[in-house]
């Protein structure tokens, strides 16, 4: 399954981006557990350059904890300020502020110098339904951004004040302009970062199929209660309408529709714990 999807709003997006980043003094750059390598956007390289940079490794309750601790140990070794959250349950609102104020802590010391208490202001960014407003709402303690389990909820910038000295700029998903790793556009395909209108729902299927053929087949066995084997992915598909009563008229199995269930199954981790991609090698 080949893959380039890099609409008109999102160049729009990464242009305001671009325009308000000297507002701010830092940069949380969001990515999620499950695909981090994939996460990590080329658009954004100019933006962080010279700003101090928080990244949040979000969703980690949607992995195994010892895949998890991997990346951890990989941005330790790259001295990278971090924090492995699940924004979904802001338990951990008082570490990211903390984490935030201390990479900018030399900033915030010149300024109390002067008699000035300063605010820091840092842009939120990542991919399409990596979590951003998420992770906004749960820093505020209440909803104040728009969120939604599909890309494309946030299209303009949103200031807010944590009222803990801190402000953040949320800015709308974006992908890269131009897949270099086809691998990358499968797995942000996977986690629904990308639009599953622009997808073949069955290619998508296939793929994710083929991820658990060759890493997790007994996830997906015992989850259809069906021998992943060699079968081909259009009987695969076909046995699973079969077992779950997917039909249209005349008797044929509605294929399509269980394309979209494994889709499904995959996103709300019925399928398992699972990571896509794991630190690269030294």
């Amino acid at each position: 399954m080949y893959i380039q999807w890099f609409p008109g709003h999102m160049t729009k997006a990464l242009r305001m981006m671009e325009e308000n980043v000297k507002l701010v003094d830092s940069v949380i750059y969001v990515l999620d557990a499950r695909c981090i390598s994939a996460s990590f956007n080329p658009s954004f390289t100019k933006l962080i350059n010279n700003k101090t940079v928080l990244y949040i490794v979000n969703k980690c309750d949607l992995v195994e904890k010892s895949d998890a601790d991997r990346w951890a140990k990989y941005f330790r070794d790259k001295k990278y300020s971090f924090i492995m959250t699940s924004s979904l349950s802001g338990k951990d609102r008082s570490r990211i502020v903390e984490a935030l104020k201390n990479i900018n802590r030399d900033m915030i010391e010149r300024y109390r110098a002067k008699g000035v208490k300063k605010s820091v202001r840092a842009m939120v960014i990542g991919v399409p339904n990596s979590g951003k407003s998420t992770l906004i709402n749960s820093l505020c303690g209440v909803k104040r951004t728009v969120t939604g389990d599909r890309p494309g909820v946030t299209r303009g910038k949103q200031w807010v004040t944590l009222g803990s000295g801190v402000e953040l700029l949320d800015t709308p998903g974006t992908v890269w302009p131009k897949f270099e790793v086809n691998e990358y556009a499968k797995h942000l395909a996977f986690v629904g970062s990308i639009k599953d209108d622009v997808l073949n729902v069955e290619e998508l299927a296939g793929e994710i199929i083929e991820f658990y053929r060759e890493n997790h087949a007994d996830y997906f066995e015992n989850r259809y209660n069906l021998e992943l084997s060699e079968s081909k992915i259009e009987d695969i598909l076909s046995e699973i309408g079969k077992k779950r009563g997917y039909m249209l008229s005349g008797g044929v199995i509605d294929v399509e529709r269980s394309a979209r269930a494994v889709a499904d199954d995959f996103r709300k981790q019925k399928l398992g714990k699972v990571m896509l991609e794991f630190p690269p090698a030294d």
